[in-house]
């Protein structure tokens, strides 16, 4: 069960095989990491053909001395975005990989193994919460003469939100002032009925709601 099932030189029903192998599970993988988490269909697409790729490059060069510098090489692709993943995207890119690598070797069971291993541990952090995506950016534009400290805070307990600014930054050439939340909601959906109440006390300026790590980390 664990030995290779590729033969030198690779059979064609092995070459279709382990392709197809790396197919699902790199599916698998997009539907463990998706499990209580929002990902870009461009991310999910990535995972799903990432492992394929990668399988088919280990396969071309098996045997071969070229084997280490091509899968250098190929890990490289986790630059292929003009900004850096969060942890969990760049650790799910690296598990698709390492599947396209066992299995450009033949190892569908080891294959197997591995992500099993990997479903069992990703769903347990997110029935855990470890992994918790409800934290949100949330920005609130006000008017420069008001006082921010506490000006939405019954808003946020009357609906459960845990916020805290992070912050402050004055635009329109002073006149307005726009503040930056770190917001924890109770689910992933946001309540329409909190957007109304802060736009009807901040002036019925600008708010916006985005996943905290856009910014910062986004795909």
């Amino acid at each position: 069960m664990l030995n290779s099932i590729l033969s030198t030189p690779i059979q064609l029903s092995g070459l279709l095989i382990c392709l197809s192998v790396a197919a699902i599970f790199g599916l698998l993988v997009e539907l463990i990491f998706s499990f209580k988490n929002q990902l870009s269909p461009s991310f999910k697409a990535a995972l799903v053909l990432l492992p394929v790729a990668m399988c088919m490059v280990v396969m071309m060069v098996n045997g071969n001395f070229g084997i280490a510098v091509a899968v250098a090489g190929s890990f490289t692709l986790v630059r292929f975005r003009s900004i850096a993943g969060n942890g969990k995207e760049i650790t799910a890119i690296f598990i698709v990989m390492t599947l396209g690598v066992i299995l450009g070797m033949g190892y569908v069971g080891i294959a197997l193994i591995f992500t099993l291993i990997v479903a069992v541990v990703v769903i347990l952090l997110g029935v855990l919460g470890v992994e918790n995506d409800n934290w949100k950016l949330l920005k609130i534009t006000i008017p420069e003469d008001y006082d921010y400290s506490e000006l939405f805070d019954d808003i946020f307990k009357n609906y459960g939100v845990q916020a805290e600014i992070v912050k402050i930054k004055s635009t329109n050439l002073g006149s307005l002032i726009d503040l930056t939340y770190k917001a924890k909601f109770k689910d992933s959906k946001v309540d329409k009925r909190m957007i109304d109440e802060i736009k009807t006390r901040n002036s019925n300026l600008a708010v916006m709601v985005a996943t905290y790590d856009l910014e910062r980390e986004g795909l």
